[in-house]
């Protein structure tokens, strides 16, 4: 394998697992000790074809909250997704990725006057609200937006809710309508989320079946109800495969009971860790180790410092209710586990990773890695007392960079819909030890993605 400096994407000549990816790098730098996240490239374009074939009436509109990695944010640009954007940041970058204005919806129930403008003036139309109050600025600031209604769901199954924040009920979304058409804004659809990390699939019928009521009610005032989101909440860590179809089966049933293909409506989701938790693997370095005792058992507890944190790449445990969970790098250990806790590099005692799980006995130097770390890690971090988090470095087998490549032009691209439906089967799985180094492979693209 070789590495040049600044290059982001490695591409290698067959399928590598992150956790052989990130053994490559550690052998060949083995004095860079900085905690970087092994991004599966392949996996994000694998994900966007298994919806694609699980949901095909449902238009991917990607989370930019979840994580704004730029790379990240053109390859599913190029496969063809649409962008879910909450701030006039989010809709610049995509904007200035040259993808176009009406791949954009501004999912912020509650905005900025100033960002309201900002989407007039860049051309997005695509709104959503829930209160008259934000019908009303939105008339003031864009009088020929196209506005989505959201309403409340029950989302007391997720694992992140934001009903008791966003969404109107029933009545209230029935008046809501008849102000908009008071005040002549068009409203053109019906939104809603079923909450962050979604467990139940019944959360997504009961809220279809809600969304038919009011966009019913909407054609009855005179509206072209012709839009349905039907928001994020989709599973993305490794191992959720089949609680996806699950989910992906009940929608596609109440979309056809209460929204069938004839009805014209054109149905949208903004789905975010779905499409980048099982890409992402974090490396982290141990960094310092304490041994304790506890005093009532006699029991040794180990303390292991790692050089990422909760300030860093570990906000989600705060902030999305992650348990992240850690997995020693090192194979030749015995077998012996002990009670440890693992705590991230600043100088705050609320920088604990884990206050209890069972890791063998590691030492300074050592790496912990962290799988389905994509989700709502890099997006939230900070540099907390001047210590960096993970960095990214992607890596992808030649046979899918073929298919790609033009996504990561500087120039804008033009998006192929076959593409969708080539992938699988031009990857092979067997891997292989050795890495292409970059300076062999004959490709005019590659100089120009070099960040």
């Amino acid at each position: 394998m070789h590495l040049i400096k600044d290059c982001p994407i490695i591409i290698t000549k067959a399928a590598f697992k992150a956790e052989e990816f990130i053994r490559k790098k550690i052998e060949l730098f083995t004095k860079d000790c900085d905690p970087f996240y092994a991004v599966d490239l392949e996996d994000i374009c694998n994900k966007h074809v298994r919806w694609l074939t699980a949901m095909p009436r449902v238009t991917p509109h990607y989370a930019v909250k979840c994580n704004d990695d730029i790379l990240v944010l053109k390859l599913l640009g190029f496969l063809g997704a649409g962008f879910d954007c909450a701030s006039k940041t989010e809709i610049k970058k995509i904007i200035d990725l040259g993808i176009s204005s009406d791949r954009i919806i501004y999912a912020n129930p509650c905005k900025q006057s100033s960002y309201v403008r900002y989407a007039k003036q860049v051309g997005v139309e695509t709104m959503t609200f829930d209160n008259e109050q934000e019908l009303m600025k939105i008339k003031e600031n864009y009088s020929d937006a196209k506005v989505v209604l959201r309403i409340v769901t029950d989302d007391s199954s997720a694992v992140c809710q934001f009903s008791m924040k966003f969404g109107a009920d029933l009545e209230t979304a029935r008046f809501l309508l008849e102000k908009a058409k008071e005040i002549e804004l068009d409203v053109i659809g019906v939104s809603f989320h079923c909450g962050s990390g979604q467990m139940t699939s019944q959360a997504f019928v009961d809220a279809i079946k809600n969304a038919r009521s009011i966009m019913s009610y909407g054609d009855k005032l005179g509206f072209d109800m012709k839009l349905l989101d039907i928001g994020g909440g989709f599973p993305g860590n490794t191992g959720t495969d089949e609680y996806f179809t699950e989910i992906a089966v009940a929608i596609n049933r109440a979309l056809d009971e209460h929204f069938p293909v004839q009805s014209g409506v054109r149905i949208i989701a903004e789905p975010g860790r779905y499409y980048v938790a099982s890409a992402y693997t974090l490396a982290t370095n141990i960094i310092a180790t304490r041994e304790m005792t506890d005093p009532a058992t006699n029991e040794k507890k180990l303390m292991y410092y790692v050089n990422d944190g909760v300030y860093g790449s570990f906000n989600c445990v705060l902030y999305d209710h992650y348990i992240p969970e850690p997995t020693p790098l090192k194979k030749d250990i015995s077998g012996k586990q002990y009670t440890c806790s693992i705590w991230g590099p600043t100088c705050d005692g609320l920088d604990c990773i884990t206050s209890s799980t069972c890791l063998p006995k590691l030492t300074t130097d050592d790496w912990i890695i962290w799988k389905n770390m994509g989700a709502y890690t890099i997006s939230g971090a900070v540099q907390f007392n001047g210590i960096p988090f993970g960095k990214p470095l992607y890596f992808m087998a030649k046979p899918f960079w073929d298919n790609v490549k033009q996504a990561f032009e500087q120039r804008p691209v033009q998006y192929t819909r076959a593409l969708k439906y080539r992938m699988n089967s031009e990857c092979g799985n067997e891997v292989e030890d050795e890495m292409l180094p970059w300076e062999d492979l004959e490709d005019s693209i590659l100089p120009s993605i070099l960040i």
